[in-house]
């Protein structure tokens, strides 16, 4: 959802990926002969910690990375100083957020559970509560039936003023609702 100007996006589906993309990639970043200096930035500030170890166990001498993550650096510098570019997807009801911490503009697939912007929500391939662009291929017709049962379930426990059984804690029960 955001970046750093010209930071490099290994784009790994795990963080333990990253070493074996590190090893893959080490040339092509680091070049021969010089001394690189390496910044890390992650969401809130753990995965920086352990992808610096593991950097400087490569033997990358000069490594650094953003204290508190991201969402420090939002929470702390002005959007008018900042150099980040985007939200910044979070793991709780806010799905992204922007400088100052504020709720971003993304919901989230209650399928896949990855964020969704405007422009997915308009797709032919997204269905609230049953699936998005991202992970409509990824699920059978039965699996997609299963989902718009539960949300169905889940608007008529709204409806009638009630938690779904379902329903995750500090997140009304009707709030992707659509």
């Amino acid at each position: 959802m955001g970046t750093f100007a010209g930071a490099i996006n290994p784009e790994t589906a795990s963080f333990r990926d990253f070493p074996e993309w590190f090893r893959r990639e080490r040339e092509r970043l680091l070049g021969a002969g010089k001394a690189p200096k390496v910044a890390m930035f992650c969401t809130g500030g753990i995965r920086c910690e352990k992808s610096t170890a593991f950097l400087r166990q490569e033997g990358v001498e000069h490594v650094y990375h953003l204290r508190g993550g991201i969402l420090k650096y939002l929470e702390t510098v002005s959007e008018d100083r900042s150099l980040w570019q985007g939200e910044c997807f979070v793991f709780d009801q806010r799905v992204t957020i922007g400088h100052g911490l504020v709720a971003g503009s993304y919901t989230l697939c209650h399928a896949c559970r990855r964020p969704v912007s405007a422009d997915d929500c308009a797709s032919p391939l997204y269905e609230t509560g049953v699936s998005c662009p991202a992970c409509h291929a990824e699920r059978t017709e039965e699996q997609r039936a299963s989902y718009r049962e539960r949300h169905r379930q889940e608007k008529l426990a709204a409806a009638q003023g009630r938690a779904h059984v379902g329903a995750m804690p500090d997140r009304p029960a009707d709030d992707h609702a659509g």
